[in-house]
């Protein structure tokens, strides 16, 4: 593998991981607020808290997949 494919190797990896942080603040983020504001919640916020904090985590699953495979090749 030559230089630049070593480097846009290392720069795709650096936007996966940024991207998966994000990811990840932002699935933090919704567990924290039902921790902080769950009895004051309804039941379709808490519904879409959930759900909003099982996507994050999807994606930036899929961002760590996706350095993975590609760390692997």
């Amino acid at each position: 593998m030559g230089v630049k494919d070593e480097l846009e190797k290392a720069v795709h990896n650096v936007k996966d991981a940024i991207s998966e942080g994000m990811h990840r603040g932002a699935a933090d983020a919704e567990q924290t607020k039902r921790d902080v504001d769950g009895d004051d919640m309804t039941l379709g916020d808490k519904a879409r808290s959930v759900a909003n904090q099982a996507k994050n985590t999807v994606q930036a699953d899929i961002d760590s997949a996706k350095r993975t495979a590609r760390e692997n090749t």
